[in-house]
């Protein structure tokens, strides 16, 4: 899945002369965080959040310094170095970009010219759905040595029992030889199944044999 798939495409914006109260304002209209920062041409030039201003701001009691500093252009706060991304960045990647700077959102640009916006909730809701867990279902794990072979094998006696599949991720085992293929399954009572997977010789991790009744 692509950035450009889940990404926010009317994005708050402002210039670097508007004030910081502005920023606080259009925050709060807005139910916003960040917002980039864009020079007149449309191209991202900085960011500004609210951590950086409650970083910034003088304490709610130094009345008279407050209403000095939201009076400041936001240029005198914002961050200058910002991370983007680009509309056809895969999101794992991105999720990964996110990690690494640890940031909570990243203006998406094209050609120089901001066209998006994409946040932590956005990858969060996006891999709750990649994974299938929005919908109600059944959570089956299974320890594989041959993961193409396995997969198959798994998929034909799904298939044959007329479960759906909601989604299949792929996670490393402690066995560096082995891995582990996690199904979500459109149904609750998928035990029948495990039986016979267990059956099969393969290595069922959850549901765990003590808890199939």
């Amino acid at each position: 899945m692509m950035i450009e798939q889940i990404m926010q495409r009317n994005v708050i914006t402002l210039r670097k002369t508007d004030t910081i109260e502005e920023a606080i304002q259009k925050m709060r209209a807005h139910h916003v965080r960040h917002i980039p920062i864009v020079s007149d041409q449309g191209s991202v030039i900085g960011m500004v959040t609210d951590r950086d201003i409650k970083n910034a701001s003088p304490s709610i009691f130094e009345t008279e310094k407050r209403q000095l500093f939201i009076q400041q252009p936001v240029e005198e706060i914002m961050v200058l170095e910002t991370v983007t991304a680009h509309p056809l960045d895969f999101v794992e990647e991105i999720s990964n970009v996110f990690l690494e700077h640890g940031i909570g959102c990243l203006p998406v640009v094209r050609r120089g010219k901001l066209v998006g916006i994409i946040t932590k909730t956005d990858l969060l809701r996006t891999f709750v759905r990649l994974t299938g867990a929005d919908k109600p279902g059944s959570h089956l794990e299974i320890e594989v040595e041959q993961m193409t072979e396995g997969l198959a094998d798994i998929t034909a006696i799904l298939k044959e029992h007329h479960i759906q599949i909601l989604s299949v991720l792929v996670y490393p085992h402690a066995n560096e030889a082995s891995k582990v293929l996690v199904f979500r399954l459109r149904t609750i009572h998928a035990d029948h199944v495990t039986r016979i997977i267990r059956a099969k010789g393969y290595k069922v991790i959850w549901p765990m044999e003590q808890t199939i009744r």
